[in-house]
């Protein structure tokens, strides 16, 4: 069974999100034989690479919030992060675009590293005091080395601002196509969509269900047709 998850790493109910789905899916009798895709989603698509903001004046000027408001909002979220035993910084972080890191997590993917570096990529922005955002391409590369990509790759990718962009624009076209209008997003073999940072026994429930349902193949027999198996192919008799 495949799961695939649309998320932001500036999203942080994708990052409280993460942890509780894979709590349910720790549990699930048949976690072994499922399969986990991080898919992308910008929550800031048209913010400038450049254009990088302290969180709480973010929330105030997009929301029309108050900064205590905000700051409110921010100390709500780290005590949801704690109760997963997530580390969150209720203070001193900022916000900005994601476009690199996704053009990463696909080169990830490829490597079979993508969990890994996405997980290091939300540590990197909610838990720690170094910007993901700030430092330029350097520390990208650091996480990305973390996660097990290879330093000349990691560099080639964020050389080159089209490596992998249309598989990032894919993800977005497709997360709408499914009615995706935020993040997290979760869907369970493509026949199921489970939508925010729901608690972990509503993510046990949607992997049984999901499970319960898979459709076994259907045989149409073909009258005896020849066929190679495990032990070579019959040899027509003449």
């Amino acid at each position: 069974m495949r799961v695939e998850i649309w998320s932001d790493i500036a999203c942080p109910w994708c990052y409280v999100g993460k942890a509780r789905f894979e709590k349910a899916l720790q549990a699930f009798p048949h976690r072994d034989e499922v399969e986990v895709v991080h898919r992308s989603f910008e929550l800031d698509p048209h913010r400038a690479k450049d254009d990088v903001q302290p969180v709480l004046t973010m929330l105030s000027k997009k929301y029309g919030m108050s900064r205590a408001q905000a700051q409110a909002g921010e100390d709500n979220l780290g005590a949801q992060a704690a109760a997963e035993g997530l580390e969150y910084r209720t203070t001193g972080r900022d916000h900005g675009n994601t476009f690199d890191m996704h053009r990463l997590l696909h080169l990830a993917k490829e490597q079979g590293r993508q969990d890994e570096l996405i997980q290091i990529l939300y540590r990197a922005n909610f838990a720690e005091e170094r910007s993901v955002f700030s430092e330029g391409d350097e520390r990208l590369v650091e996480l990305a080395v973390e996660a097990g990509l290879d330093t000349e790759d990691v560099h080639r990718v964020l050389a080159d601002p089209t490596a992998y962009a249309d598989d990032v624009r894919a993800d977005e076209r497709e997360a709408a196509e499914l009615g995706a209008s935020g993040v997290p997003f979760f869907v369970l073999d493509r026949k199921y969509g489970v939508s925010g940072a729901q608690p972990a026994e509503l993510f046990a429930q949607a992997l049984t269900q999901a499970w319960g349902e898979r459709s076994p193949l259907r045989l149409i027999e073909d009258g005896g047709a020849e066929a190679c198996g495990p032990d070579g192919c019959a040899v027509p008799q003449s």
